[in-house]
Order: structure tokens, then C-alpha cells, then sequence
């Protein structure tokens, strides 16, 4: 056992070294001694699960796989409009509690663990609802595992981000999070390219269900390998009741950089919330062939495997001016997609401009979760990242709610009209977020 750890850990320096590029020799400034010396072995248990998780996000996205699964069954026209809003809402808005929670536990790999073979029970489950079920019960039965998996996907998130700080350097986290992001997308090319150029027709059931049950358990491989992560106990202290977290909201207005931020995040939720409407605009003009579901998937992928390693360097320089930068591609994208369906809607009818667009706005929207995702980590340190997270999170899930029902003016704007309203959104994002303060 010995010699395979030594094996794994010469592995795991080799990697670090290979994608780091370290040359500081102060990087280890604001972890401790035990974590600095583990931090390459640290580093590719995080990069390998984050991975594995990020593959299955693509795969079982509520924007292309999650879409097409609800009508190819015949679900209700509302279980649609449900899936985002539920699957990103459902993980933050409770994790104002769950933070107070977790900030008792001195290692909190754990929480993590247990989030992720919940993700993998309830992903697993939603795959079987389309091979077995039809109509409204099927249609429940996928907003049932979105729910159970949202919620489980909260815990994930409190915990991995203090894990991550716990372990990883500062002028480290950008990159581990870039690279990750980058080899599912690396993955995501193969399973686009085979909708492309080798199936034929729309996809049935047994096609997509078999592809959701194939993504939950990279979860269940995911929890495995996060289980062998070396993390050190951290602080205990603080751990608060649900109404003593409720309390803590107030650090919203106490607090003005943390304050600015969150509000800064929720403008740029719009490169989520664009995504299913550049899909619906597609299908409005080329219907719902195979190739189509495969160029979005293909999109998606290649935007994160060209993309998401640059955010993530630029990200450790300043992951504010990520942000910013990110913003204004997805406003950008979105202006364009609205002034082409005004002014020249041929070009929107060919086969390939909206899937180009999508290729842009995955792009940005790589850059908007990596850059905000390491911002607030190096935002605070110790129990108050634990605090940040949790509090920006469940804001964030009642402003996705809120800012969701956008598509409730579809009938009055059109697709291509919510486009363009999400991407003024942007917009104002990027100038707030220019006010921000540096962080790296």
C-alpha cells in the first residue's frame, strides 16, 4: 500500500508540476505546512473528481439532455420551463443553513461525499423515469431527481469550497478549477460528435435515458476518489442555528465588498439563464434533429476545453477582471443574437449561427464561474468562507426564481427578445464588477 501511495503521489507531483508551472516559493503563504506539502496529491484528487463531476453536468444538463428527455417523453409543456430554475435554485437557497451546519465539522470532506452519491442516486433515477415512464409521470418523476439532486448538489458546494482553500493555494485555485472544466469539456467533444456525424433522426428514450444513467455514476466514481482528498481539521467555532444563519444575511449590507459581489453575481447570472433560449430559438427554427442536441453538447464541450484552463490562469491574476471580461462576452453574444433575429432573420435560419452563438456564450459563461467561483474563495478566509458561500449561494437561488420567470414575457418579446433583455443584464454586470475590489 506503501508503494502504490508513494507511486500515486510521484503522479501527482508530476501533474502539479506539469499544469502549475510553480516557481514561488512563497505560494504556500495561506495554507498550512501539512496541506502545502500534500498540495500536488491535493490537487489531482480535486482535479479528477471536479472533473468527473463536470462531465456530468454536461451530460445530463437541464439545457440540451434534460429538454429533449422532457418532450421525447411526452411530459407536461411546464416540467420544461421548470428544470433550470429548479436545478440552480435548489442548490443555493439552502445553504444559508446548511453552512451553519457544516461550520461544526472539523473535516468536511465528508459532506461532499454524501452530496455527490446522492447526485449520482437521484441522477440514476431520472434516467430510469425515461426509459420506464411516459406523460405526467414521467414528467414528475424528472422534476423529482432534479429536486433531490439540486438539494444534494448544495452540499457539495458549501463544502468544496472550503476544501479547496483548505488544500489548494491561492494562486492555485484558478487553475485547478480551469483545468477540470477543460477535460470535461475534452469528454463532452466525443459524446457531441457522436450525435453529429453517427446517429440519425431525434433521440428516443433509450438513448437518453442510457446517457443519464451513465452520467450518474461518474458521481458515484466522483465520491471514491474526493474520499482520498488529505484534508487537515479546520474551525469548529460558530456553528449556528437556522435562525442565528438567517441572521447573518445582514453581512449582505455590513460587509460592502462581499455585498458588491453578490449583487455583481446575480447580473451575471444572465449566462445561465441565456443558454436554454439560444436552444429553443435553434429548435424553433431547425425543429429537433439528433445533430442539433449534438452540436449544443458539442458546443458546450469545446467552449470548456478551449476556454476554461485561460480563465482559470487569468482568474489566479484577477478573477474580478474574469468576471467582467465574461460579462461582456455574454452580453455581447446575446446583443447579437437579437439584432440578427430583428434585422436579418435569414442568417438566424441556417443550420449553423446559433450553435456558433452557443459555442460564445458557453465560452463566457465558463469564464463567469470561474472567475466568481474563485473570487469568493479568496475573498475570505478561515469560517468566513464558509459564510460567503453559503450566504451568496441562497441569494442567488431566490434571484434565479425570481429572475427565471424573464421567460414569462417570451409571448410578448420573443425568443430572441429575452435573449436580449438577459444580455443588457450582462451588461450592467460588467460595470459593477469593475468596482469590485482585487482579491489575488
Amino acid at each position: 500500500m506503501s508503494e502504490t501511495n508513494s507511486i500515486w503521489r510521484s503522479v501527482s507531483e508530476r501533474i502539479y508540476d506539469l499544469l502549475t508551472d510553480e516557481e514561488d516559493a512563497r505560494v504556500c503563504d495561506d495554507i498550512d505546512e501539512s496541506a502545502c506539502q500534500e498540495r500536488p496529491f491535493s490537487f489531482l484528487i480535486l482535479l479528477v473528481s471536479s472533473f468527473l463531476t463536470k462531465l456530468g453536468d454536461e451530460l445530463s444538463s437541464p439545457k440540451t439532455t434534460l429538454a429533449w428527455a422532457s418532450t421525447v417523453v411526452g411530459a407536461p409543456a411546464f416540467v420544461l420551463g421548470f428544470l433550470v430554475p429548479i436545478r440552480e435554485s435548489g442548490s443555493m437557497i439552502p445553504q444559508l443553513f446548511i453552512g451553519g451546519w457544516v461550520r461544526r465539522m472539523a473535516i468536511r470532506k465528508w459532506v461532499w461525499v454524501a452530496g455527490s452519491l446522492l447526485q449520482f442516486a437521484a441522477v440514476v433515477s431520472m434516467g430510469l423515469s425515461v426509459l420506464l415512464l411516459t406523460g405526467a409521470s414521467a414528467g414528475w418523476a424528472l422534476l423529482a431527481g432534479v429536486t433531490v439532486f439540486s438539494l444534494a448538489r448544495g452540499l457539495c458546494s458549501v463544502a468544496s469550497k472550503d476544501v479547496m482553500g483548505k488544500t489548494i493555494p491561492k494562486s492555485r485555485r484558478g487553475q485547478l478549477t480551469g483545468w477540470s472544466a477543460s477535460l470535461a469539456g475534452l469528454a463532452t467533444l466525443f459524446v457531441g460528435l457522436l450525435l453529429v456525424f453517427w446517429l440519425e433522426g431525434a433521440p428516443g428514450e433509450s438513448l437518453l435515458g442510457l446517457l443519464l444513467v451513465c452520467a450518474g455514476f461518474l458521481w458515484l466514481l466522483a465520491s471514491i476518489v474526493y474520499a482520498q482528498v488529505d484534508e487537515q481539521p479546520g474551525e469548529t467555532g460558530g456553528g449556528r442555528s437556522a435562525v442565528q444563519s438567517f441572521g447573518r444575511l445582514r453581512l449582505l449590507f455590513e460587509d460592502r465588498p462581499f455585498g458588491k459581489f453578490v449583487l455583481t453575481r446575480a447580473l451575471l447570472m444572465c449566462s445561465a439563464l441565456s443558454a436554454p433560449y439560444f436552444v429553443a430559438l435553434a429548435q424553433d427554427q431547425q425543429g429537433s434533429p439528433s445533430w442539433l442536441l449534438g452540436s449544443f453538447i458539442l458546443a458546450s464541450g469545446l467552449a470548456g476545453l478551449v476556454s476554461a484552463p485561460v480563465w482559470g490562469k487569468q482568474a489566479d491574476r484577477s478573477s474580478r477582471a474574469v468576471m467582467v471580461r465574461a460579462a461582456l462576452i455574454t452580453s455581447g453574444t446575446g446583443l447579437a443574437v437579437f439584432c440578427t433575429a430583428r434585422f436579418v432573420p435569414a442568417l438566424l435560419a441556417t443550420a449553423w449561427f446559433i450553435p456558433l452563438a452557443y459555442f460564445v456564450l458557453s465560452i463566457a459563461h465558463s469564464g463567469v464561474r470561474v472567475g466568481r467561483k474563485t473570487y469568493v474563495v479568496n475573498l475570505a478566509g478561515g469560517n468566513k468562507r464558509t459564510d460567503y458561500v453559503a450566504i451568496s449561494n441562497s441569494v442567488m437561488g431566490i434571484c434565479l426564481l425570481l429572475v427565471g420567470t424573464v421567460g414569462l414575457l417570451t409571448p410578448l418579446l420573443g425568443l430572441a427578445g429575452v435573449i436580449g433583455l438577459l444580455a443588457l443584464m450582462g451588461l450592467l454586470g460588467a460595470l459593477l464588477g469593475k468596482t469590485l475590489p482585487e482579491t489575488a
